[in-house]
């Protein structure tokens, strides 16, 4: 048979794979979705931004984004308009850099589809190495940057013009970059479950689409054409294979909720879960659009900062990972994707084709913003 003749086979073998992640995957995107979309409706700008000021203490604010970053779906390039507007209305810069990694290092939907794709473990483990990671930069940021602060308008540029909209434009990519309309808190009870909908299944799945289903179809490659014995043999775990993957995963752009199927088909193929953890915090906090912004509102030092904690605490939760699953005799890519076999396989189909028509609209309107966008530029 003719490479010709084998590629029909190929693509339906990729197809069949990348499928089958998608169903594994589907119930628990979509509770994480719905999930999300309550959190926007239901808790006020008010609320979050109270108890990220300076008053809160160079501690308590730092410990305060952390928290509040965890369950918000926003990307690592997403976050910074997002974290900029935290800076601006009061949040101290400690906790502005603890809101920027433990936003796109974890969210709801990326926390349900690490259930569903790897095992507990991991699951319950993302979160806290998320926080801590987040909770350390932040105050480390507040204890040494405290006499800095008074120097330089965070926000003021030559001009004294506020640059809060530079942030880089995402209308295009993997995040959740608009903040959509909040309800009113007296809006009734009906109004914020249609905006949350809206929020989970028009703008945040729209935002996400794209770069879901390449990471999907990514993983599906993975699992059908690389061998077990090449990831084993060269990312079987140690500090040589995490520091490849850190070397990978800071400057890529990819969110928190698509990076989880490509690590789920590393780990099934004998990556160790440590490693693949380096990618999964590293990936989604970081890359070179962020780190620009950074960079350009917080200074160098800040960013700094904010690399070398993100590069040392992922390496250091790595570490630790591959010890735990060692200790207790575990074998990550026997039991990757076993937490998702509580679901009979039919209610997987169901969930999947439910998130077909929203995903296939959400790309399309990527499409036409770009468009849009690029027609109404100025040439």
């Amino acid at each position: 048979m003719t490479l010709i003749d084998a590629v029909p086979a190929i693509i339906l073998g990729i197809l069949t794979e990348s499928w089958n992640l998608f169903g594994e995957a589907a119930p628990y995107l979509f509770l994480g979705f719905v999930v999300a979309g309550l959190l926007h409706a239901l808790v006020p700008d008010e609320k979050i931004l109270k108890y990220l000021g300076k008053s809160a203490g160079k501690f308590r604010s730092a410990l305060n984004a952390s928290l509040i970053g965890i369950p918000l779906p926003l990307c690592s390039c997403g976050v910074v308009p997002t974290a900029l507007s935290l800076k601006n209305r009061g949040a101290t810069k400690g906790a502005t850099l603890s809101f920027l990694i433990s936003t796109p290092e974890t969210g709801v939907d990326s926390i349900a589809i690490t259930y569903a794709l790897l095992d507990p473990i991991m699951t319950v483990f993302r979160p806290i190495a998320s926080m801590t990671t987040a909770l350390f930069t932040g105050i480390a940021e507040n204890i040494i940057g405290e006499k800095r602060d008074s120097k330089k308008s965070f926000f003021s540029s030559e001009n004294g013009s506020i640059a809060l909209m530079q942030a880089p434009a995402c209308s295009d990519s993997s995040c959740s970059c608009h903040s959509g309309s909040v309800p009113d808190g007296n809006a009734s009870v009906l109004t914020k479950i249609k905006e949350a909908l809206r929020y989970s299944f028009v703008e945040l799945l729209g935002d996400i689409s794209g770069w879901l289903m390449i990471g999907i179809l990514i993983a599906g490659i993975i699992s059908y054409a690389i061998p077990d014995e090449m990831v084993s043999n060269y990312l079987g775990g140690g500090v040589f294979s995490m520091v490849l993957m850190l070397v990978i995963g800071i400057p890529l752009y990819i969110c928190a909720t698509a990076s989880t199927p490509l690590a789920a088909a590393l780990v099934s193929k004998g990556m160790s879960p440590g490693t693949a953890f380096v990618f999964l915090l590293a990936g989604p906090a970081t890359n070179a659009a962020t780190i620009t912004m950074v960079t350009k509102f917080l200074g160098k030092r800040s960013a700094a900062l904010y690399l070398t904690m993100i590069a040392v605490c992922s390496l250091a939760f790595g570490l630790l990972l591959d010890a735990i699953y060692f200790r207790l005799g575990i074998e990550a890519s026997s039991i990757a994707g076993n937490a998702s076999e509580v679901l009979s396989p039919g209610i997987k189909t169901v969930f999947a084709l439910l998130l077909i028509p929203f995903i296939i609209h959400g790309i399309y309107n990527q499409r036409k913003l770009k468009k849009n966008k690029t027609s109404s530029s100025p040439m």
